[in-house]
């Protein structure tokens, strides 16, 4: 949402984003036996449709001129360099073990913003791929990013499955899902493009194939790990005539070795728990338990007043790991580009406050430098 309703300086890529965009047309998959289905789209399950007025976003806008926002940081975002051999060691291959599991320890490498590598089930998977210097339609103007991917992306192990949340462009980037899909094509290989359900056209048009659309609680299997699109609450849009026409979600991925969720873009609603409860049958204790950690986003929340009901601020955030019943959770969406009137390095501050008002630990919720790679206990 913030790449495409930017504060003021970054106003002219809302500007392009118009240009671009073409009308809103008829669902093609409206279905109306489902309630979060809508003629000309998709809405949420608790607040229906995110139809802020434009003159709400002015103010926010005129707010953040006067103010100065957003705030510089007073620490800059942390990095390393990534650990690539370590990264491409992992078995991702069907051959390497039995029935395409691998016998390599779970691993997740953050590249920034809600950018993952999750190495699991054997399979590598990324998650709202952006590799671009701009989260915008153009790379002239619009949210930059203050530091580059913790792995570049020629650096990338094969990709098997890209996960994607919703079109936002700091979600989606054009630029990332196309050079993903040709690099797999020039080492022959294939990578899957789960995408929410109305997105296909738009990578087909891109010259992306493999790509496999899902709406919420839909299930794809690749190589034995089950995929679900689960629902958040959220929005979507590429311009100012699409407002939802396509749908958004996060991810609930089980392999046999981690089951993991992936949040995405999403303000805090009862979907987190209502997640739980729909896979409480593969959680029991005999299982091996709830979520082994979960990708949530914690940054992107000031103010409070035009952002709540989009994103999540840390305090919701931890709400959202204890509604996922998660072992453990990973903070995302912060640090990378400038989107709204926080100071890039206080979602870790005020994530710390949010933890001790709970009672968490560092180990229960986690930041990670961008290019660190984190092993996980594999499942029991």
């Amino acid at each position: 949402m913030p790449s495409l309703f930017p504060p003021m300086h970054h106003g002219i890529a809302l500007l392009l984003a118009s240009a671009l965009c073409m009308a809103a047309q008829a669902n093609p998959h409206f279905d109306p036996a489902k309630a979060h289905h809508t003629p000309d789209g998709f809405k949420n399950n608790y607040i229906g449709a995110m139809d802020k007025p434009f003159s709400e976003l002015l103010k926010w806008q005129w707010e953040a001129w006067r103010g100065g926002f957003p705030l510089a940081a007073k620490v800059p975002t942390p990095t390393q360099r990534p650990d690539l051999p370590r990264i491409h060691s992992y078995q991702q291959s069907a051959g390497d073990s039995q029935a395409g599991r691998s016998a390599s320890t779970p691993a997740i490498t953050w590249i920034g913003h809600a950018s993952v590598l999750v190495q699991a089930g054997g399979l590598n998977v990324l998650t709202d791929p952006i590799f671009s210097e701009r989260a915008s339609p153009v790379q002239l103007f619009g949210p930059k990013r203050v530091v580059p991917p913790g792995v570049a992306l020629d650096d990338l192990p094969p990709i098997d499955v890209v996960v994607i949340s919703h079109n936002h462009y700091d979600h989606l980037d054009r630029s990332s899902v196309a050079a993903l899909f040709a690099k797999a094509q020039a080492q022959n290989r294939m990578t899957t493009f789960l995408v929410p359900l109305g997105q296909k056209t738009w990578f087909e048009s891109v010259g992306i194939s493999s790509v496999v659309e899902l709406d919420w609680w839909q299930k794809h299997t690749v190589r034995g790990v089950d995929f679900y699109l689960t629902p958040v609450q959220h929005w979507s849009a590429r311009g100012l005539g699409d407002r939802s026409a396509t749908l958004w979600g996060g991810w609930s991925v089980f392999a046999e070795d981690l089951h993991w969720y992936f949040g995405g873009d999403a303000g805090y609603s009862k979907d987190m728990l209502d997640t739980r409860l729909r896979f409480a049958q593969r959680h029991g204790a005999e299982q091996g338990g709830g979520f082994d950690v979960a990708l949530i986003p914690v940054g992107a929340y000031e103010p409070r007043w035009f952002m709540r009901e989009q994103h999540m601020n840390p305090a919701e955030a931890v709400q959202a790991h204890l509604d996922l019943g998660a072992k453990r959770s990973m903070g995302i969406h912060w640090g990378t580009f400038a989107l709204t009137d926080e100071p890039l390095d206080q979602p870790p501050i005020d994530l710390a406050s949010a933890k001790a008002d709970k009672q968490l630990t560092d180990t229960d919720f986690f930041v990670v430098k961008i290019g660190e790679t984190v092993d996980l206990p594999r499942r029991k």
